[in-house]
């Protein structure tokens, strides 16, 4: 199938939804479809044309909403007016608000009475928060010593329970895995308490 018979097929199957007001511009569409592929211009011209007359096509049709109330008063709403007692619902178009003229104002989003921090108590609070870190850091500090003094670069001592290899390199993994972790916890708790300074 060409392109120019594919976009034939697809404005055919848009006229089978068009609404009846839009009847004429499907048929002047398929016309003047026929009229360019049929005249033997270029490609690209038919395509500029068969664009053009596609946007035409889609921006022109409206879909029609039907309100439907059956006997027990039930609502329904449906684009196909094939039972009795429906009735045509007017939609309203989109409405478009322009932006206000004029320079933006900074608005505040806390209220009046929002309470505030004086500075002697924000002060406090980050020395709070700083020894809070400083007492991290030193707890951290002393577990990555300890995981160090155990993991003995990579060679710990042996226990009693690891007769079987196999369990006393799970075991070394587990504590490399520890001690890397605790390097990057030292590492964060560093960054933590160089941005308070």
């Amino acid at each position: 199938m060409s392109l120019s018979a594919f976009f034939i097929e697809l404005l055919h199957a848009g006229s089978k939804v068009a609404s009846d007001n839009c009847q004429y511009q499907v048929l002047a569409i398929n016309w003047l479809t026929d009229l360019t592929v049929s005249s033997g211009k270029s490609m690209k011209h038919q395509f500029v044309i068969l664009g053009l007359l596609s946007f035409w096509f889609a921006t022109s049709v409206q879909a029609e909403v039907y309100l439907c109330i059956d006997k027990a008063g039930h609502r329904e709403y449906t684009n196909v007016d094939n039972k009795k007692g429906c009735k045509r619902v007017a939609l309203p178009g989109v409405t478009m608000i322009p932006a206000p003229k004029g320079t933006a104002q900074a608005v505040s989003t806390r209220p009046a009475d929002f309470p505030r921090v004086t500075d002697e108590a924000q002060k406090r609070r980050d020395d709070e928060r700083k020894q809070i870190l400083l007492d991290e850091m030193n707890k951290e500090q002393k577990k990555l010593s300890d995981l160090r003094a155990e993991y003995k670069g990579g060679e710990p001592e042996r226990r009693g329970d690891e007769r079987n290899y196999a369990k006393y390199q799970e075991r070394t993994a587990t504590l490399k895995e520890d001690v890397e972790r605790s390097e990057k916890n030292v590492a964060a708790l560093k960054r933590e308490l160089d941005n308070l300074k």
